[in-house]
């Protein structure tokens, strides 16, 4: 994986090659940014453009002459990273993308590059280990570089079951790592999401702490307080900040063949997320302000019968719709904030885009203070939707709380 091929993070890819350049580059890195953002597409380019056979000069064997007169290009020091040569021309920004360590690292098969990752117990018994899991990883890769560990755990069919970085992963990792490397002149273990690397983790410490020489860990994680505290000491921090709309809606342009409007609007509603923004465009046909104008109407006009016979059918969505779905009332009922704050005179008569004028009927509806309960819940909601919740369940209580919080001002939202 190149550089070139990550959405946005121009700032961040610009900052991992500096690191290099200016030999500023610790043993142990922590790659830490929300999902969706490609935190972990950056550390698989920076991995290949570490072992990328033009970018450490290995392509020729050190000291000889070009054969066509073409300048030597720059090579790494014993340090990691560190350039020999004054002259770095723009084309080592990035990997070559050519050559044979390039090819393999772009097909995650490279040997001096591993991964570690949550795996999960498929027999009684069983000490499983990311290596175990190594042809579905290479698959999930390929087809969702911005996928989450639910997505990663739906991949392997964990259904239930928890996912865990185990210790006989870690006493795997001191093995690999302590071995010479094959082809590169470094060694990089990848671990994505630590968060689920327990107490066992600790029998990482000292190789962490102490590791052999060019040996590089790369953590790649969106939670910092859920790791442990022992390891998150001992790296360096990479923040990967949210993509921009902008950025997010072009990505859906060129990548996914979205048509400009509705990248548009996808971009607004995904917050920096590419991997929401896929999964809303997956259903981007359906009227999310449809559904939400019947659920209010329920709660607050037609009553119980019609508020468990739209249960009924939100429970028949599937987890992830009903996430897109609160998110989308999230959504909306942020743009309601923004309108009530701006305050620009005239804004109803002038207003012709449907999701906006619907913003403003949730003005009508409820004051700030209810907007930011209602919001409070839907979050709270969506977290316990994603560990399983009770979707029928979820959905009556939920309707209760909205009841109860905007039943004080209970104008009817209509067509």
């Amino acid at each position: 994986m190149q550089f070139e091929s990550i959405i946005g993070q121009k700032e961040t890819k610009k900052q991992l090659v500096q690191m290099i350049r200016q030999n500023r580059l610790s043993h142990a890195l922590l790659f830490l940014g929300k999902e969706g953002n490609g935190s972990l597409s950056l550390a698989m380019a920076f991995a290949q453009y570490i072992v990328c056979e033009k970018v450490n000069g290995k392509e020729r064997p050190v000291n000889e002459p070009s054969l066509f007169g073409d300048p030597e290009p720059p090579r790494l020091n014993d340090s990691v990273g560190q350039a020999t040569s004054n002259h770095e021309p723009s084309t080592l920004t990035d990997s070559c993308g050519t050559c044979p360590a390039c090819a393999k690292s772009a097909q995650l098969i490279h040997p001096d590059i591993h991964f570690s990752y949550p795996v999960i117990t498929r027999k009684s018994g069983e000490k499983p280990i990311s290596t175990d899991f190594i042809k579905e990883w290479r698959e999930f890769i390929t087809l969702h570089p911005y996928g989450n560990i639910y997505d990663w755990l739906q991949f392997i069919e964990a259904e239930n079951k928890q996912g865990n970085i185990t210790a006989s992963e870690c006493n795997d990792i001191n093995r690999k790592l302590n071995l010479k490397s094959f082809e590169s002149e470094y060694k990089i273990l990848i671990m994505w999401m630590p968060e689920f690397l327990g107490k066992e983790g600790n029998k990482l410490l000292k190789l962490i702490e102490e590791p052999p020489p060019n040996t590089l860990f790369l953590f790649v994680a969106e939670n910092e307080d859920a790791i442990l505290p022992t390891i998150l000491s001992r790296t360096q921090l990479v923040k990967v900040p949210a993509l921009s709309d902008q950025e997010v809606e072009a990505a859906l342009e060129l990548r996914a063949g979205a048509p400009i409007e509705k990248a548009r609007q996808v971009s607004i509603v995904a917050e920096g997320n590419y991997r929401e923004a896929l999964l809303l465009l997956q259903h981007a046909e359906d009227d999310w302000q449809a559904l939400l104008r019947e659920w209010l109407n329920a709660i607050l006009k037609t009553g119980p019968v019609a508020q468990l016979k739209w249960i009924e059918e939100s429970a028949k969505m599937g987890r992830e719709k009903q996430k897109q779905f609160l998110k989308y009332f999230i959504h909306l009922l942020e743009q309601a904030i923004r309108l009530r704050v701006i305050e620009i005179p005239g804004t109803e008569e002038q207003i012709s885009n449907p999701e906006t004028d619907f913003a403003l009927r949730l003005n009508k509806l409820c004051s700030i203070e209810q907007q930011e309960a209602i919001i409070n819940e839907l979050n709270q909601a969506s977290y316990y939707i994603e560990r399983n919740a009770h979707a029928k369940m979820l959905f009556h209580a939920l309707s209760i709380r909205l009841y109860h919080i905007i039943s004080n001002n209970s104008l009817i939202l209509v067509n």
